[in-house]
């Protein structure tokens, strides 16, 4: 852990320049004291160390010195997909692994490359997350992710809709998406997906698995999620829209977004759209949230439907409250 450290101070004063003690015991969560150690450490392992004293001192290298130790450890080589993502690497239990692996690859660039990563790293930040959403909590995932890397099989209780389930699966890949962590896992012949967050017990077994032949997470993923949305919305429904209601209709996702883009315009700027819906009482319920700039044409009992509910709206606030 200490020799990790001491590298990554290292190529942290080769990236910036001159760094105050202060600022490097934040950056490894250390006490100043641990840091003029490592400092001490350095300069007698023979890497030329200067101390600057007063305002605007701190620790840097001697020029044009430059260190060529930036390989990589295993924990390092594990984040690398997860570079732009120290949060994710968090979760999964590999720690800082990310910020020394990025400190690693920037210190291998030459000059003027280094200095273009070094400001793209200070201008781009990636959040996963929508808007009002907090990461959802997966206490079973780093388990989850050694197993997956390991090639090891796991027993797990997942609580699904239906209740608990005992499950003994192949893991075959964990997928981030919107902020939670998902598994697609192997049982028998069947490939399906878990949420991780609802694992409630797990262990890793000592029987290794071999992954199917052939398999892509990728591409396995893009297709199960083209899949689900078919799924869940098996059915049609034609709206005529004013180009508010098209706004709005296209910010309830990508099936909606799509259905706008491919809506019949009409003289008056209405459009008529063809919308994917789960079922009636779903499409009953988005309508309403239009109102009063979307009509239902078809089908004709979902038409009924919001004409029904509307009616009872109307009655529900016309009345007094009490009366």
């Amino acid at each position: 852990m200490r020799a990790s450290r001491l590298l990554s101070v290292l190529i942290l004063l080769q990236l910036r320049g001159r760094v105050t003690a202060t600022a490097l015991a934040e950056e490894f969560e250390v006490s100043v004291r641990t840091i003029h150690r490592d400092i001490d450490e350095l300069s007698a392992a023979g890497v030329p160390v200067i101390g600057d004293r007063g305002p605007g001192g701190g620790f840097r290298l001697r020029e044009g010195f430059r260190t060529q130790l930036t390989g990589l450890l295993t924990d390092e080589a594990q984040a690398l997909p997860l570079l732009g993502l120290p949060g994710a690497a968090h979760q999964l239990g590999w720690g800082d692994a990310p910020r020394r692996l990025r400190g690693k690859l920037l210190a291998s660039l030459p000059g003027e490359a280094a200095a273009l990563a070094g400001r793209l790293q200070a201008c781009l930040h990636i959040d996963p997350l929508g808007w009002y959403h907090d990461s959802l909590p997966a206490p079973h995932l780093p388990d989850l992710a050694r197993a997956t890397l390991d090639g090891r099989r796991v027993a797990l209780d997942y609580e699904s809709w239906n209740g608990l389930r005992h499950w003994r699966v192949d893991p075959l890949g964990l997928v981030l998406k919107a902020g939670a962590w998902y598994a697609v896992v192997r049982s028998g012949s069947r490939t399906m997906t878990l949420k991780v967050g609802a694992v409630r017990a797990l262990q890793v077994l000592e029987e290794p698995f071999e992954r199917p032949a052939g398999f892509e997470l990728p591409a396995w993923w893009q297709a199960s999620l083209q899949r689900f949305e078919r799924e869940l919305r098996p059915a049609r429904a034609v709206l005529r829209a004013s180009a508010w209601a098209c706004r709005k209709l296209a910010e309830q996702g990508s099936y909606a977004a799509n259905a706008v883009a491919a809506a019949t315009p009409e003289a008056d700027g209405h459009a008529r759209v063809e919308l994917p819906i789960e079922d009636d009482e779903q499409a009953a319920r988005l309508v309403l949230s239009l109102a009063p700039e979307a009509e239902v044409l078809e089908p004709p009992a979902l038409r009924q439907l919001v004409a029904t509910w509307a009616a009872r709206v109307a009655g529900q606030h016309r009345r007094r409250r009490g009366a």
